[in-house]
């Protein structure tokens, strides 16, 4: 009963902020939905169970969850790679299922072992991917059953010949909005709070179509240019309308990959978006990673048996939330309740909509995810930091999106690898009674890594030198390192090098022979 009153304790706040996330994910949903080449209504089923199942066995106050526009290239591949919806609902079923065993192996941390240079070139390259196959229907180049089978570069080629002038001029319009409702100039309005910006663009766009509907039939824009939502006119037509997992692939390679796929990039996301949430959090409350994981894993399932998109937690929404003066996590409850209610209720309106609208909130998330001053930023860190960063953005836009981490990471140890290798020791010549004298401090860990610096730095010791070589700082010195030392004292005796070791013990030097 205490956790009942302490959900609605702040209901005054809870409620507005449901609203207004409600409003920002509503156009996500469908546009999301559209651009990975599902049916529109998976993605208000994962909004759904995104704000009302996650909502409540997420651990998190502020996170809000449903599709993700990270996870876009991969479903679009994936349903075209299984060869139907409901294999690809197969997989989003055993997606939820791995994460379930993430959360029980206490896998949360799992997002502190990728570079945070990669992480930023996989969502600027899913961004760049984005503004790709969306500026085609911002621009009016056609339809989509036209455009789904080319790659990101074809389209372009392909979609002039089917220009539509009432698309064009609604993704201009949609697109100048958006730019408007993101200056500074419009901070200091207190509509801009009231009204998200992509609410904004989808009422303009529904207005200015039927506009032209009114006064210029030749710019109207009919279907399939616009949202096509199913309208249930009994139980037996709603319950019709969801779709199955189909399992007969269960065994097959491919629909582990992209469950194993799905899993591992949702749960990363998730991770990273509950933190990013986290930090802005005006409460300062941590959420807790392996629960959240838990949740997903559990929306997932539910997501894959009924039709719904694979879901994350998602930082747009969640940063609306927490700007709306959210309270707890009843305000993303709420948002996935009013999600239903608008699907039951007003379907004809969202009919309305155009997808020009859709694919111009798109753009503008692919921009912000691919936005110049990010490369910038990556540049200036230097390239340990920038070439990880660009490899993994043209591995995603070009090959395909694991390929593409998996190039970044390798890049990324390359750098790790070579700053190891230079950091082996530390050589410094001291002036003594006897003559010159090398000192040799080896690193806190030296591994076989570090084997060819060490021996190139042995090698170039001139004769008649005496070396002290100084393991005192060392808690891990590697067999293939002693092997060295040791083949160093022996080659020493005929150059006339007096060797001397500190904090290196001779039992484990002398078992080498």
């Amino acid at each position: 009963m205490n956790r009942g009153k302490d959900l609605f304790a702040n209901l005054h706040k809870d409620l507005p902020a449901g609203l207004v996330v409600f409003l920002v994910a509503l156009p996500l949903c469908l546009g999301i939905a559209l651009a990975s080449g599902a049916p529109l209504f998976a993605g208000i089923i994962s909004g759904i169970i995104g704000g009302i199942v996650v909502g409540i066995v997420s651990g998190s106050h502020t996170s809000v969850s449903g599709p993700a526009a990270g996870l876009t290239v991969i479903v679009f591949s994936a349903i075209g790679e299984l060869g139907s919806f409901e294999s690809f609902l197969a997989a989003v079923v055993l997606a939820g299922c791995i994460q379930l065993v993430f959360a029980a192996s206490k896998a949360g941390v799992i997002g502190y072992f990728f570079p945070t240079s990669v992480i930023k070139g996989m969502l600027a390259g899913i961004g760049i991917i984005l503004i790709i196959k969306q500026s085609p229907y911002l621009l009016g180049f056609g339809e989509l059953s036209q455009l789904t089978d080319l790659n990101p570069f074809e389209i372009f080629g392909a979609a002039p010949t089917q220009v539509k002038t009432g698309a064009f001029i609604i993704g201009v319009v949609s697109i100048s909005i958006l730019r408007i409702w993101d200056s500074k100039s419009v901070n200091k309005f207190i509509l801009k709070k009231l009204i998200p910006a992509p609410l904004l663009v989808v009422v303009a766009g529904i207005l200015l179509n039927e506009g032209f509907k009114a006064f210029w039939p030749v710019f109207y824009l009919e279907n399939p240019l616009r949202v096509t939502l199913p309208h249930a006119e009994s139980w037996n037509e709603f319950i019709a309308l969801f779709h199955t997992p189909n399992f007969s692939g269960i065994f097959s390679r491919q629909l582990w990959v992209v469950a194993i796929t799905i899993a591992v990039i949702g749960s990363l996301e998730t991770l990273l978006s509950v933190e990013a949430a986290d930090k802005i959090d005006p409460h300062k409350r941590i959420s807790p990673p392996n629960q959240e994981l838990f949740a997903q894993g559990i929306g997932n399932i539910i997501n894959g048996f009924i039709g719904g998109l694979p879901l994350t937690a998602v930082i747009v929404r969640s940063s609306a939330n927490i700007s709306a003066g959210a309270s707890s996590k009843l305000a993303a409850i709420i948002h996935g309740f009013l999600l239903l209610l608008s699907f039951i209720l007003i379907p004809g309106i969202l009919n309305l909509i155009p997808l020009a609208s859709l694919a111009a909130i798109l753009v503008m998330v692919g921009y912000k995810l691919a936005r110049v001053s990010l490369f910038k930023t990556q540049a200036k860190l230097g390239w340990n930091q920038f070439l990880p960063f660009l490899i993994t953005v043209f591995g995603v836009v070009f090959l395909d999106l694991l390929f593409g981490i998996a190039l970044g990471i390798g890049v990324s140890i390359i750098y790790i690898l070579l700053a190891n290798l230079r950091n082996s020791h530390f050589m410094e010549e001291r002036m003594e009674e006897n003559g010159k004298t090398l000192y040799i401090t080896l690193s806190e860990e030296v591994s076989f890594l570090n084997k060819g610096a060490l021996i190139k730095a042995l090698n170039a010791i001139p004769e008649d030198r005496k070396v002290i070589i100084d393991g005192s700082h060392s808690k891990v010195i590697d067999y293939d390192v002693l092997e060295v030392i040791e083949n160093f004292k022996v080659a020493a005796s005929t150059k006339n090098i007096e060797v001397e070791t500190i904090h290196i013990e001779q039992v484990k030097i002398s078992d080498l022979h």
